[in-house]
């Protein structure tokens, strides 16, 4: 798909090929029909981005003094390189469209496929022909809006937060400065309260546009006819109101707030204006300073936003989502009217023309909107269809020449990138104790993180340059350890480097991040990888599996996963960008049932209730076999964890949490074995020598690659079997 990028160091805009982004749980796929480019916060960041490097420090001071922090903790060299790096590259542009939805994720239950809604955030509201969009940044589009209009719902709610943050009442006076796109829009807001304005800005044709759509009277901030309009409408007591919808650098507006405001009235900050605050009279009138904060309340906080979780009704009245849904209604019944502010309709194939009109003021306008191809017949055959069909996935070959593997020399030198819990807890500790290793570098995102793990587990290096540690040739392996959204992309960078790879499950979040992890393998001709699924290496299953020996016939499995639930402020409940719990952890028991099967699966059909993360998995396999994998978080604390029974041939194989495990032969047990539960092992130190076994020696990686790459499909396949109802299947590419 294409999208609309800027690089913030070069200033360049361009309309990039990008991935199309997947369709994650607690939310849907949006392809946009029309996109709105905000005049004001769009151009002001284009204009940074053309500005010398002094240029950009002078207009964003907050990021200087970060700057400056950074050189403090990792000195000039690291955070040059890491300023340098961040502005080097391509970062997105929008934040209000509307869409027709064109896949829902897993736990939406209020739009279809075919739908359209009107969506928001910086994050998820993009120039782009696809974005993915969470619950709590899109809301339904009124029936008889114009998909136009509805484009204009994020700015239209930064308006309406506006208004609701100056609480104005039948009868009031108030003074809007600032005439753009959302000054035009707070006026019309302000007019359907019934409240008389009066407008501010030096742009007369901007001034006889309010006016048409409702102010009382507009002028230039320098005439004195403005102040005569506050005085007839307000009886010579000032306005009871002032929303400042300006930017740039002049302390004008503010100045002009207090002179006109009444006393212990308020000021409203809703733009991003210079606010050098007259202290005598400010507070000889007592002001009351208020800021509005974007779309309203729940922006900026990651679990309203990403996670889906709404506040009270009762206690938060108007929130990002309820903001959005008044807005369109608002549209939708006439008391606003957007369309005298759309001063240009571009497509979108000319966004990058269109915002170089703009900035050199070839283009006047106060509302410009990208028109995307081929929206209106897509949005009639989303109707048509109702519902997304049936898939099939693809199981991507590994096509690869590979290169003769690096015999490692003695000892093994390891690099961690990232060293959190589970890094230090059940990683580590193994890899300290073991002879013939050296833990020569940890690389993490904040110094202290490094520090830490670097006394603790005696690694002869920390640092946070990652660049530094793939370029050192004498460190044989990497192990990945960060968080999931990060995988993919570490791990192929490492693989490019020629380094041996261990990354902690999942190897990737989407089919294009498994993809792109494969095509390094190709480039590279290194297939040493292996991914953290370390039960298959547990000795307890391993004996087990021994013992029950091998099936003639197809076998039925089934493994409860009692995964309960996380502690508030996980950052695995941040789906938005750590994908569902399913799909960090799933990957672990499929590997185990493929393993136990000793074959791949073929398709996967999922369902989950819904109102909580509950999950039912079935796994066909070629031969017949099938596993059910249920995967629970609202089971009872005190029941094991993990519980597995395996059926076959007149055989059982059952395991409990790593502790016990038995196989049941006609009417006796064949083989029992039980262990203390303090010494559960799930198989990370026998996982763990496997690895640096073949590091060392050049063997093959301890698991296949290509039973990683399909146990790594069939766990992405489980997304799209919950968003389309029916059986996935897999299909492996040749």
């Amino acid at each position: 798909m294409k999208q609309v990028v800027q690089n913030y160091k070069r200033g360049e805009l361009a309309v990039l090929d990008v991935p199309v982004p997947g369709c994650k749980p607690g939310g849907v796929l949006v392809r946009s029909a029309y996109s709105l480019i905000s005049t004001g916060t769009e151009l002001m960041k284009v204009s940074e981005a053309g500005m010398s490097m002094l240029g950009k420090a002078r207009s964003r001071p907050d990021q200087v003094a970060k700057v400056m922090q950074s050189v403090t903790t990792n000195g000039v060299p690291a955070t040059y390189r890491k300023v340098m790096g961040k502005l080097d590259s391509y970062t997105p542009l929008g934040y209000s469209l509307c869409g027709v939805v064109e896949q829902v994720g897993t736990g939406i239950d209020d739009v279809a496929v075919g739908d359209l809604v009107a969506c928001a955030g910086n994050e998820h509201a993009l120039h782009a022909e696809l974005n993915w969009v969470p619950k709590n940044l899109y809301a339904p589009v009124p029936d008889g809006l114009p998909a136009q209009h509805a484009a204009f719902g994020t700015v239209g709610s930064i308006a309406l937060q506006g208004v609701r943050r100056g609480e104005p009442l039948l009868g009031d006076v108030a003074l809007v400065i600032g005439l753009g796109l959302i000054g035009q829009l707070v006026v019309q807001l302000l007019t359907a309260s019934g409240v008389r304005v009066v407008g501010v800005d030096p742009d007369p044709v901007r001034c006889e546009l309010a006016e048409r759509l409702g102010a009382a009277a507009c002028g230039d901030p320098a005439s004195t006819a403005v102040e005569a309009a506050v005085a007839e409408l307000s009886g010579g007591h000032g306005v009871d109101q002032v929303y400042l919808a300006a930017g740039g650098g002049s302390n004008e507006p503010v100045e002009l707030a207090a002179r006109l405001c009444r006393d212990r009235g308020r000021v409203v900050d809703i733009g991003k204006c210079r606010l050098d605050l007259p202290w005598n009279a400010y507070y000889e009138k007592e002001l009351d300073v208020r800021f509005s904060r974007s779309y309203g309340p729940g922006r900026y906080d990651p679990e309203y936003e990403l996670e889906g979780r709404d506040y009270p009704i009762g206690y938060v009245r108007w929130t990002e989502r309820r903001n959005l849904a008044c807005f369109l209604d608002l549209a939708a019944r006439g008391r606003v009217d957007v369309e005298p502010l759309v001063s240009h309709i571009a497509d979108f194939d000319d966004a990058v023309d269109t915002y170089q009109r703009l900035q050199d003021g070839d283009l006047k306008a106060v509302a410009v909107l990208f028109r995307y191809p081929g929206h209106a017949g897509e949005a009639e055959e989303a109707g048509e269809a109702g519902q997304a069909a049936a898939p099939t996935m693809a199981v991507p070959a590994v096509n690869v020449g590979r290169s003769p593997a690096r015999v490692a020399r003695t000892p093994v030198r390891l690099a961690f990138v990232g060293a959190g819990n589970y890094a230090t807890s059940m990683l580590l500790p193994h890899l300290a104790q073991r002879d013939g290793i050296e833990l020569s570098a940890v690389v993490t995102t904040t110094a202290l993180s490094a520090a830490n793990a670097q006394r603790k587990f005696g690694f002869a290096e920390a640092t946070t340059d990652l660049d530094a540690v793939l370029g050192d040739k004498s460190i044989d392996a990497v192990f990945v350890v960060t968080r999931h959204s990060s995988h993919a992309e570490l791990t192929r960078q490492a693989l490019l480097a020629g380094k041996a790879v261990f990354v902690e499950k999942p190897m990737a979040l989407t089919e294009d991040e498994l993809a792109d992890v494969l095509t390094a393998v190709e480039e590279s001709g290194n297939d040493r990888l292996q991914v953290g699924f370390n039960r298959r290496f547990a000795p307890l299953l391993q004996e087990a599996k021994k013992r029950f020996g091998t099936q003639s016939g197809p076998a039925s499995l089934r493994y409860l996963v009692n995964a309960g639930r996380l502690q508030h402020g996980s950052w695995y409940l941040q789906q938005g960008t750590e994908g569902s719990r399913f799909a960090g952890e799933g990957g672990h028991f499929i590997d185990t049932a493929s393993w136990l099967l000793e074959a791949d699966p073929v398709s996967v059909y999922a369902v989950a209730p819904s109102g909580n993360d509950d999950l039912q998995v079935v796994l066909r396999y070629p031969d017949g076999s099938t596993a059910t994998i249920s995967y629970v978080t609202t089971g009872a604390s005190g029941f094991p964890k993990e519980t597995l029974d395996l059926v076959a041939d007149g055989k059982v194989l059952r395991l409990d949490d790593f502790a016990r495990a038995a196989v049941y032969d006609g009417r006796r047990k064949r083989w029992v074995s039980s262990r203390l539960p303090k010494a559960r092992d799930k198989g990370q130190n026998a996982e763990l020598a496997a690895f640096v076994k073949a590091v060392r020696t050049g063997a093959p990686m301890p698991v296949p690659l290509e039973s990683l790459v399909a146990t790594t499909a069939a766990t992405l396949a489980v997304r799209a079997g919950l968003a389309s109802g029916a059986p996935v299947t897999l299909a492996r590419a040749r």
